[in-house]
């Protein structure tokens, strides 16, 4: 009996996951999840630049206007989509669900992210609206938070009192306090949406996909939209007997991430104030270099040019900070 039962088994059954598998199913991979609770699709809200997005991602919602509040009022040229969690967990009948790992020729980590000292906590509430506008970032507050406002589709909002990043980050009693504080956030919801997860996770070791390879933002906590783009190209590599590890980890992707968490350290070192400060010099920059910084995982050159223009134009009381 052949040891190797399946091509492909991916432990984990999220969004990253359940995209690897599927896009393995659909290169004609034997494929298999570790799922041990597979009727229960994840109730996080997760958003994303549309432009990251394959073509025909499913979508609860989008938004076409889009602002960003620090010192002034922000328009971002960009649109923004909440995914759908209930067809991204849809998998093809090819793909087994099991309970516990088996032999394959390439296993997948899909697990989350490990354990980091950065995190991104947050505190929502579902609240009726007709709303269909999106804002990404409203500091007009204690400054070391924002108010994070996307509709859900079908006359419901999400508005989501957020801690970008804090180590530790602010604990969500607090983000609670400060959210029905806000005009407007206090009205009476029975659904509420906890958040905290690392910004600085280490990799895991082995095979990985998704938050468990890394795949986070840091600074910003995205990863789904990672995970979306990649898996078909992951699938490729396995079916080519490539190592899947270049399609994950480019060189190019290695040196942006390490970018990124530079820019992850320049935030955690910055006062309520000055987070208003550079905030209000990020969204100045022209829409292809927040692009470039937010969504450009291997723009090695753009990521780098967004960052010297942020210098350039930050004040003068900000610019050691971020060179620290």
């Amino acid at each position: 009996m052949d040891l190797m039962t399946f091509d492909v088994v991916v432990i984990g059954g999220g969004p990253a996951g359940r995209a690897l598998a599927r896009a393995c199913a659909h290169e004609g991979l034997h494929t298999a999840i570790v799922d041990r609770h597979p009727q229960r699709p994840p109730t996080a809200t997760y958003g994303a630049w549309a432009d990251e997005l394959p073509p025909n991602t499913p979508s609860k919602s989008v938004s076409t206007t889009v602002r960003a509040y620090a010192r002034e009022e922000h328009l971002i040229q960009r649109t923004y989509v909440v995914l759908d969690n209930a067809k991204l967990h849809e998998l093809p009948d090819t793909v087994e669900v099991l309970q516990r790992p088996e032999p394959a020729r390439y296993t997948f980590n899909a697990t989350g992210a490990r354990k980091g000292r950065a995190e991104q906590t947050a505190v929502g509430l579902v609240i009726e609206s007709d709303s269909t506008e999106t804002t990404l970032m409203d500091w007009r507050g204690d400054g070391d938070t924002f108010l994070y406002t996307v509709p859900l589709g079908e006359g419901r909002v999400l508005v989501e009192e957020t801690c970008l990043a804090g180590r530790p980050g602010i604990p969500l009693d607090e983000l609670r306090r400060r959210l029905h504080t806000r005009e407007g956030a206090h009205r009476n919801s029975e659904e509420e949406e906890r958040v905290r997860f690392p910004l600085d996770s280490p990799r895991a070791g082995g095979l990985a996909f998704g938050a468990s390879a890394g795949f986070i933002h840091p600074a910003t906590g995205y990863s789904v939209a990672t995970s979306l783009q990649l898996a078909p190209k992951v699938a490729r590599a396995v079916v080519r007997n490539e190592d899947p590890e270049h399609v994950i980890w480019s060189r190019k992707a290695r040196m942006v991430h390490a970018m990124r968490m530079r820019g992850l350290e320049a935030l955690l070192r910055l006062s309520p104030e000055e987070t208003l400060d550079f905030f209000e010099v990020f969204f100045r920059l022209d829409v292809e270099l927040q692009r470039a910084y937010l969504s450009g995982r291997e723009d090695v050159r753009g990521t780098a040019a967004a960052m010297l223009a942020l210098f350039r134009t930050t004040p003068g009381h900000l610019r050691w900070k971020l060179l620290r």
